[in-house]
């Protein structure tokens, strides 16, 4: 497929993006409206949407990829995803409900105090920073190889493109129009996958039977992973573990999704949202891990030399780009380019959302909807693109590894703390030393990396995703050593934007 192909499409792709932000936002672009959907969103819509912010083209492009180092493990993985997602709906929605939260950061400091709450606050702001970034970075490189390489554009000006292009559909109606693009953009991911497999099989010249025997008699297709506790990462436990605890963090403890959720009517919504989100999900991460499988197969049958490939994740990318049809090519840039930007795009106004509530205390405001607040808004969204930009810069200078085990990993030194923080104000009354709490954020993260670096060689233990409970029980002991006995306050009710 042609770059020009590529690029048109991506440009009509976005141009569609953009209609659906003129008229979602026509009538209303308040803060209300951009913040929270003005609490009117239906919980289908947000159910079906955030598959497509969950998934990201980091599984779309990464797990297919990570198939041929550790087979179906990451299923796992998954599963203690999905254990997670239901802990989110019994436990963390309801509470979240209950005092009628804009930014889930808000809990800190009406259990914990001024200086958790905005400890929380910045730990949510650096980890989706990053998280995003990666997310991001990983579709570009593939945009930057198969399109802008050649018209020799550097790679800065690819990540601006594409930033402006998310910036242009989200600045006015936020979380109002991304529920809408992002349903639209789940659907293209959802059918991308699924054409993927169908192309693949049709190509290797396989039947529905045929393809599903492949799949369960290649030598990718084991799941479970019990041997060598100890020196394995893809051991079930550290795998099922990991996926519950990173799931917490990185969904219920974080304002991206869970702004979502805050958008439906009620609490009973918001929860069959997440649960049929749930089943999903981990539906159709089976069916990435079938197509990462059937890509292997592919690039054997064609005789497809797969060790000149820098990383496993520029697999689906080769095949779907160069070595398949043109439909099969649209299809996976379809995919791909619905997956990063419906992250993105949610990112982007999670974390506008985030800084203008909890650093600039819009939700204090008596008119929070006023003129000069929208517009410190916008200021505000457009600053987190240009951070974005250079974060991925940065990222780009100093990866070596696949993205989807980079976005786990670093999601284990920086939710940690904060699911340690949230940890010990729901399940202790205890006070802490308010004041000493972000020094405690601080050195977890420090004392987790020693730990990682150093288990091996002390103790012949290997870390996996385990890495953020190993954070978050550091924080959460750091904090009950330096807490005193006295009640937790009673939980006051916010405000509403």
């Amino acid at each position: 497929m042609s770059p020009v192909a590529l690029l048109s499409f991506i440009i009509g792709y976005f141009l569609i993006l953009i209609v659906i932000s003129y008229f979602t936002s026509k009538k209303s672009n308040d803060n209300s409206a951009f913040f929270i959907a003005n609490r009117n969103s239906r919980w289908y819509l947000v159910a079906f949407g955030m598959i497509g912010t969950a998934l990201s083209g980091v599984t779309f492009i990464s797990v297919p990829g990570a198939v041929v180092n550790s087979s179906f493990g990451y299923f796992q993985f998954v599963l203690g995803n999905a254990i997670g997602f239901v802990l989110i709906a019994k436990v963390l929605l309801p509470l979240y409900y209950r005092i009628n939260l804009v930014s889930i950061y808000t809990y800190l400091e009406n259990r914990l105090g001024y200086w958790s709450y905005k400890s929380g606050a910045m730990i949510f702001l650096i980890s989706r920073t990053i998280g995003s970034a990666f997310r991001l970075y990983l579709v570009a490189i593939v945009l930057q190889k198969y399109i802008f390489d050649a018209w020799n554009v550097p790679f800065w000006v690819t990540i601006a493109i594409c930033l402006a292009l998310i910036w242009s559909y989200t600045f006015k109606g936020g979380l109002k129009t991304i529920i809408i693009t992002d349903t639209l953009q789940t659907v293209f991911l959802l059918s991308s996958v699924v054409l993927s497999i169908f192309f693949i099989a049709k190509s290797l010249n396989l039947d529905v039977v045929q393809t599903f025997e492949t799949v369960k008699n290649s030598s990718y297709s084991k799941i479970f992973f019990w041997e060598d506790f100890l020196g394995n990462k893809n051991h079930f436990l550290k795998q099922f573990l990991g996926g519950i605890f990173v799931t917490i963090s990185m969904t219920g403890l974080d304002q991206d999704l869970m702004q979502k959720n805050l958008s439906c009517k009620n609490i009973g919504e918001a929860q069959k949202n997440m649960l049929t989100f749930t089943a999903v999900f981990v539906v159709i991460n089976l069916f990435f891990l079938s197509v990462g499988a059937l890509l292997y197969e592919y690039a054997a049958a064609n005789g497809i030399d797969i060790s000149t490939l820098k990383t496993p994740d520029h697999l689906f990318p080769e095949i779907a780009l160069r070595h398949l049809a043109l439909l099969p090519a649209i299809v996976f840039m379809l995919g791909l380019t619905a997956a990063t930007f419906a992250t993105t795009d949610s990112a982007l106004t999670a974390l506008t959302t985030s800084y203008c509530v909890d650093f600039l205390g819009f939700n204090k405001k008596e008119d929070a909807n006023a003129p000069h607040l929208i517009r410190t808004r916008h200021l505000v969204h457009l600053v987190f693109s240009i951070v974005m930009l250079l974060v991925i810069l940065a990222f780009k200078v100093i990866n070596n590894d696949s993205v989807v085990n980079a976005i786990f990993k670093a999601a284990g030194y920086t939710y940690g703390p904060l699911l340690g923080l949230f940890a010990f104000g729901m399940i202790t009354k205890r006070h802490v030393h308010d004041k000493l709490v972000p020094f405690i954020c601080i050195l977890s993260p420090i004392l987790s990396y020693v730990i990682d670096a150093n288990s091996v060689q002390w103790t012949g233990y290997l870390v996996g995703f385990e890495l953020i409970i190993i954070n978050a029980l550091i924080t959460y002991f750091m904090l009950l050593i330096t807490s005193t006995r006295d009640h937790a306050p009673l939980l006051k009710r916010e405000t509403t934007i």
